[in-house]
This record gives C-alpha cells, structure tokens and sequence, in this order.
C-alpha cells in the first residue's frame, strides 16, 4: 500500500476555488447553481472539479438527473474542505485584530459544569492580562459541540469525548470527573434531613434528564441497584432555566452535578439534599482537533484553563492550630439570575 503523502495538494496544484466549489455543489446539489453561486461558468466549475477528481484518482460526486450526491470519498473531502477555509477566515479575523492592535478572537465550546465555575475564572484572569482578547463562549452538549469543532467553528472545547466522534482526529485532555447530588428548592421539606435514603425519594415528583442521556441512565441505575423502581413522577429536561424555576415552584428533585448545584446552593436558589450518590458522570476535558495549530490567545486561555484545574484538584491545607482563628472563607462569585439563564 502506498504511504499517503501529505503534501498531495501542492503537486495537484489544488487551488481555494476548488474547496469553494466542491461546498458548494454540496450546499446547491447542482453544479450549475453551484457555479452560479460563485460566478463561474458551468463548464468552469466542471473542468476544476474534474481536475481534481483525476488527481485524486476517485469520483467526489455521483451524478443523478436530478442533482449530484457526495460519494464517501466526497463527504470526507468536503468535511475538511469545510474545516480548511473556516481557518483561512479565522487567520484573517486574528490578522485583523492584531492590526487593529487587539489580541485576536479565541472561541470555545463548553459543557454546562466547566461553564459555572472553571472557565469563567479562567476568562478573567486572561482578560487581566489580556483586555483586548476577544473571547467568544457557546455552551452546548457534548455531542452539539463536538460537531462544530470538527466544522472547524470553535477553537477547543471543554467537553465530554463521547463515541459518536472519530477520537484518532481529537486530542483529548482530562481536567476533572463530575460527581451529582440531588437537589431541591430552599426549604424543601427534605433539606437537612438526616438520614436520607434512595426509599424517600422515589415516590417524590422528580425532574430528570431526558430517556437515553447517560445522566438518565446512570439515575434510573441507581434505584435498581437499591432493589427499587426508578420514580413515575417525572418531567424530562435538560434545560436548565426550566429546571431551576419548576424546583423553585415545586416539590420536585433534580439530579445535577455537583459542581453546578453549588452555585446554585450559593445564590440561595437550590439546596443539595444531604444524601451520597454512588453516582457520577464521564470526566470532562479539553478537547482539540488534532491537525489544529491555536492562536496565541487560545494556548493563553487554555494555559489559564489548565491552571485553574489544578488548583480545583489540590488538596486541601491542614486545619490552621486551634490557637490562630480560621480565616474567612472567600466570597462567592458574584452571579444574578440573569447569568443563570444565559448559562
């Protein structure tokens, strides 16, 4: 078997308009409104991709008389052909702002725990440094993030490295695991409650994440192994803003990571229902493509990133002497109800 070379494109002479075309025979379905859409001629658009068909030695399309179809050579070239000049225009947004004498434009992906705590730290103490960053944030599942990363629209993601992903073509990084905790309104009638087990809690309405989720899974999980039937009395959401106001207004449980519960918990919102969980989700991490080079602005906010990781993942000093009066503890991080919602 021949080794593939990787310079392959500089002996076909492969040329930016190619990428634009093949995305756009995508997007249209037809070459000539293809070639429309890029003010090319029919039998332009047909000799540049013909030409890169024979250099590659493979059809990228198959032609049906209603429109051309990306064969799996195709859909694998136009993924990258996608990731290729998403970078291109990213170069030139950095090259922009530098000029401008900004520090260019970081954009990353995150799961909702890293989001409430971790990488707001990690922002500020960039921006400390670094005012003029520009930094952009998308918080999404896994699974959503994922899929923008490969299209080549976020720099990196704090995330979980799920199976639906090719792993050969992500770096993977684990920052930390993320235990849950049951949670309830301030007040709730099993806040403080000693002694608090799984058979006081199935019978209560519960709102969960939805059928098929790993949360979900794990949950139901949980009151099987108890010998018990997971509850009846369910809502299924993963939305977050949903969550907090029906716990607010109800008797209902949730079951969140732990990370998340604690702010709430600090803004007097939820309360953590004294009550262990053998229970906890994948490790979260950074998450890069592998053929990706970063900005200097991404590697300073992933440096900051892996910072504030280690210091959540340190232990804890020893008890100060009985004799020297314990320090006050830090303040929480400011947040309002608003933060909450976009978050």
């Amino acid at each position: 078997m021949t080794a593939p070379n990787p310079n392959w494109y500089l002996r076909a002479r492969l040329k930016t308009r190619q990428l634009l075309l093949l995305i756009a025979i995508d997007d249209a379905g037809n070459i000539l409104r293809a070639a429309e859409a890029l003010c090319m001629t029919q039998p332009a658009a047909s000799k540049q991709l013909k030409e890169l068909e024979d250099m590659l030695g493979i059809a990228l399309f198959e032609r049906h008389p209603r429109g051309m179809v990306p064969t799996i050579y195709g859909e694998s070239m136009i993924r990258h052909a996608r990731m290729a000049l998403s970078s291109l225009a990213r170069a030139h947004e950095d090259i922009v702002a530098l000029k401008a004498g900004l520090a260019g434009q970081v954009d990353v992906g995150s799961i909702m725990t890293p989001a409430m705590s971790l990488l707001p730290r990690a922002i500020t103490r960039i921006k400390q440094q670094v005012p003029q960053l520009r930094i952009g944030v998308q918080i999404e599942s896994s699974n959503e993030l994922l899929e923008r990363l490969q299209r080549g629209t976020l720099d990196f993601l704090l995330a979980r490295l799920t199976g639906f992903h090719d792993g050969a073509e992500l770096q993977y990084e684990e920052l930390a695991p993320e235990p849950v905790v049951v949670v309830a309104r301030s007040g709730h009638p099993l806040d403080g409650r000693s002694g608090l087990t799984l058979h006081d809690l199935v019978q209560a309405p519960w709102i969960t994440p939805p059928p098929g989720s790993i949360l979900r899974q794990r949950f139901d999980q949980l009151f099987h192994n108890a010998g018990l039937e997971p509850p009846g009395d369910i809502v299924d959401t993963s939305e977050i803003v949903l969550i907090t106001s029906m716990l607010q207004m109800s008797d209902a449980l949730n079951v969140m990571s732990a990370d998340v519960a604690l702010r709430y918990q600090e803004l007097g919102l939820l309360a953590i229902l004294p009550l262990d969980l053998d229970c906890r989700m994948d490790p979260f991490g950074i998450i890069r493509r592998r053929d990706s080079v970063l900005s200097p602005g991404a590697e300073l906010l992933l440096q900051a990133i892996r910072r504030e990781a280690s210091a959540d993942s340190a232990p804890e000093p020893l008890p100060a002497p009985a004799s020297v009066p314990e320090c006050e503890p830090h303040a929480a991080a400011a947040y309002n109800l608003y933060d909450i919602a976009l978050a």
